[in-house]
């Protein structure tokens, strides 16, 4: 069974900000190569291609509570294990890409209000790099 396709309530939150991000991304001229791309068991919830740059993004999505707050930023749950998961997942598949191409690493944080109605995305281009992970600067 695909863990991906089981609607929890996580999932479906986490399937709002996807598709709240690609339509974001289609609006600015990017276009959507894959999405749940999976590599060595490790995912990318979004790869994207804008001009000459290729763009894994990862999303992260939080609602709002009760007191209509939000309990963390989402790209804090994006911690150094995510980040060298999803540098697993971009490197396999950058081997099937033209040399041609940039790499990039982007986080798109998703702010949902009641019913997952979309309220904004943030979305942060060089969010981090393979320097970054080499140079412990998390």
């Amino acid at each position: 069974m695909n863990i991906l396709k089981v609607l929890t309530e996580k999932r479906i939150k986490g399937n709002a900000g996807e598709n709240a991000v690609c339509k974001y991304l289609r609006k600015r001229h990017y276009k959507i190569l894959e999405r749940n791309f999976v590599a060595h068991g490790h995912e990318i919830d979004i790869i994207a291609r804008f001009k000459n740059t290729i763009c894994f993004v990862e999303v992260k999505s939080r609602s709002i509570d009760a007191k209509n707050q939000y309990d963390t930023r989402p790209r804090d749950a994006v911690d150094l294990e995510k980040k060298r998961s999803i540098i697993t997942a971009a490197k396999a598949y950058t081997v099937t890409c033209d040399k041609k191409y940039r790499f990039r690493l982007d986080v798109a944080e998703v702010f949902l209000g009641h019913k997952n109605t979309i309220l904004n995305v943030n979305y942060m281009e060089n969010a981090f790099t393979l320097d970054d992970l080499r140079k412990n600067r998390f």
